[in-house]
């Protein structure tokens, strides 16, 4: 089986250093043959965002152009449905057949609330999910909801090397570079005037300022 890909989804609102590490080190720690971004158009776990999905989308093109490892699946962004992550894994298992091993990317916090997500159980008979924490703080079954913990107790993989295995249905965990940034952070100082260089790409906070984005209202 050829390398897995990594699946990496999310609203970008903006896209910071946080995603990009995440990103680029799961590529190393889990010998992905690269990372395909999928910007939500209509992400269903949270109010409607305040820039539009094109403009989501063309921050996650400045931020990712420079690494060939990187590509950019649009799909979401023109669709008119809510993003919902077992559709996007849906049509991409028939875009790319049953055989390739997909990857998905996620950090502990989403993980752990995994099964408020649509059809999550789902997500494995499409995907292996790989679990990003905080060094010294790995994910434990019980910290986990009830449901999850089962899955996970199951499903987990002693090493990244069990992604090349399958297709699809494991769990695998790994620890990244702690970056204590967040997107709701960012639009914060940006609403209040403040500076939000070093937490973002230039490019991407040259396009904010350009078009006045996350100005306070």
């Amino acid at each position: 089986m050829s390398e897995p890909l990594g699946l990496f989804g999310g609203t970008f609102d903006p896209v910071h250093f946080g995603h990009l590490r995440l990103a680029e080190e799961s590529i190393d720690h889990l010998d992905l043959a690269g990372v395909r971004w999928i910007p939500a158009g209509q992400p269903p776990h949270r109010g409607v965002p305040q820039v539009t999905a094109e403009q989501r989308l063309e921050m996650v093109r400045r931020s990712t152009a420079n690494n060939s490892k990187f590509s950019i699946d649009a799909s979401e962004v023109a669709a008119a449905a809510p993003s919902y992550t077992v559709h996007t894994l849906e049509r991409l298992r028939r875009e790319l057949g049953d055989g390739p091993s997909l990857v998905l990317l996620v950090g502990a916090d989403a993980f752990a609330g995994l099964p408020t997500w649509h059809r999550w159980r789902d997500i494995f008979a499409l995907a292996h999910v790989a679990v990003s924490h905080r060094p010294g703080f790995p994910v434990e079954a019980a910290s986990l909801p009830q449901d999850l913990a089962g899955e996970f107790a199951d499903r987990r993989l002693a090493d990244a090397a069990g992604l090349k295995q399958a297709p699809a249905g494991g769990i695998v965990t790994f620890a990244m570079t702690q970056l204590a940034i967040s997107a709701t952070q960012i639009r914060r100082l940006l609403a209040n005037g403040q500076s939000a260089r070093y937490l973002l790409p230039d490019g991407v906070l040259d396009y904010i300022q350009a078009n006045q984005l996350y100005k306070s209202t």
